[in-house]
């Protein structure tokens, strides 16, 4: 274990949105740094191949540099920032500079979610450590309050709405009743977006960070790969509306629950009710909610992306690292991926909960019957339906909607019984299903 302070000079690799802001912040108040923390923490380098956006910034010319190998062999340099994102470079970066005896600071949540045991584990061989308070949820500190302030609790549950992009597109539907493609392109417009926005909108992103999470949460390893992940790019607005009525918001919501029989971690839209505490996040901002066994709900809110709120949660992880802090928590304690064997995780059809299903159906006689009666014999219970007729409809040629809501159902019986739906000469291509999240209730021991 390496207990000594690392060096306060500090290395940025790359320097993009995120690198920039660091950077900047690092250089601009470095005074401020050092009366908060006292410790003078020193921005020494900026490591790129283009330094345009540095010179943007004002940054001064002295730090500009290409030689990484220059950079890990100085020994004023004790933390490195890795800005570089992806999972080639920026994996292979990761490991000189662990290598090279630097702790790593990142926001890398892709690099992490795919290669987190791994890393940790070179960090661990060579007496070095990383922090990535900045991989979820932008400038939230919830990686902080997890391997920090809730340690003496057992976690549950997370619930979180962690991906900006998606939570500002969803409410500018829920909103303003745009289409899904026109707020996309708001929010591309915005800067909210990139321009191709795919693993914002598939929720790949925000598993990756629930995965982080709930390692971190649970003490355990979670694998990727076996999240179920839906996106918001196939969500109706029709839906959205109908939630609407019924009480509900959508958000696309990371889920991690500790159950009797193993762990569910899943990624998908979600209707919530209004008065649930998600339900008041807006625009770009994410939420995370987590339930100890002993301190109950407790909620982080703010800005979960842009470089300045991104460049604070980095700036939070290089002083604690300057301080011994994170060097310390990182070799003390037992929850990081690599300390810890995979964990059970459950299939999507294990849950069980309440669900919205929307089925196009044909305006004939006996059409809800028929529906209904399949749904009994899966044990599948309706609490409520809906159905509104277009005014050109009526004539039977046209699908109508139909909105049901389950009780409490087992989500394996109830796809199931939508497969069977499906098939039905009455019914107008699939029923969409979206799973409703009730609030969690506290479980204080």
């Amino acid at each position: 274990m390496n207990s000594t302070i690392p060096a306060p000079g500090v290395a940025v690799l790359g320097c993009g949105t995120v690198g920039g802001a660091t950077a900047q912040l690092l250089y601009s108040d470095e005074a401020l740094i050092q009366e908060r923390s006292g410790i003078p923490v020193r921005l020494k380098y900026i490591v790129d191949l283009d330094f345009s956006h540095a010179r943007s910034l004002g940054l001064p010319e002295s730090t500009f540099t290409s030689d990484l190998n220059a950079v890990l062999a100085d020994p004023e340099v004790g933390i490195v920032v890795e800005t570089v994102g992806g999972l080639t470079t920026a994996k292979d970066f990761f490991e000189k500079a662990l290598k090279a005896g630097k702790h790593v600071v990142t926001a890398n949540k892709a690099l992490l979610a795919h290669h987190g045991p791994e890393l940790m584990a070179v960090a661990r061989e060579n007496g070095t450590a990383l922090s990535f308070e900045a991989s979820c949820g932008g400038g939230i500190p919830v990686i902080r309050a997890l391997t920090d302030g809730l340690l003496a609790n057992r976690i549950d549950a997370l619930y979180g709405i962690l991906n900006g992009t998606c939570n500002f597109i969803l409410t500018e539907m829920a909103e303003k009743g745009k289409q899904y493609e026109d707020a996309l392109a708001d929010a591309q417009a915005d800067g909210l977006a990139e321009a191709d926005p795919t693993l914002d909108v598939s929720g790949m992103d925000t598993a990756h960070k629930i995965t982080i999470m709930a390692s971190l949460a649970f003490g355990r390893r979670f694998d990727l790969e076996s999240v179920p992940v839906e996106g918001i790019d196939t969500l109706d607005l029709m839906d959205v509306k109908f939630g609407a009525e019924l009480g509900y918001v959508a958000k696309l919501l990371a889920v991690a629950e500790r159950k009797s029989d193993g762990f569910s971690l899943r990624v998908r839209p979600a209707f919530i009710s209004t008065e649930h505490p998600l339900a008041w996040i807006r625009g770009p901002f994410n939420a995370a909610s987590i339930y100890g066994h002993r301190v109950g709900h407790t909620m982080y809110y703010g800005r979960g992306a842009g470089g300045s709120p991104t460049a604070s949660a980095v700036a939070a992880d290089i002083i604690s690292a300057a301080h011994g802090i994170d060097g310390t928590r990182f070799h003390t304690l037992g929850l990081y991926q690599d300390r810890n064997k995979p964990e059970k995780q459950l299939p999507a059809g294990a849950i069980t909960g309440r669900y919205y299903i929307r089925a196009m159906v044909f305006d004939r006689p006996g059409v809800l019957g028929t529906i209904s009666s399949i749904l009994g014999n899966h044990n599948i219970s309706i609490s409520s339906f809906l159905q509104k007729e277009p005014p050109e409809a009526g004539d039977g040629g046209r699908s109508l909607p139909i909105v049901i809501t389950t009780h409490k159902t087992r989500e394996e019986d109830l796809n199931g019984a939508l497969e069977e739906v499906n098939k039905l000469e009455i019914v107008d291509g699939s029923c969409t299903m979206i799973n409703i999240v009730d609030e969690r209730p506290e479980n204080l021991s």
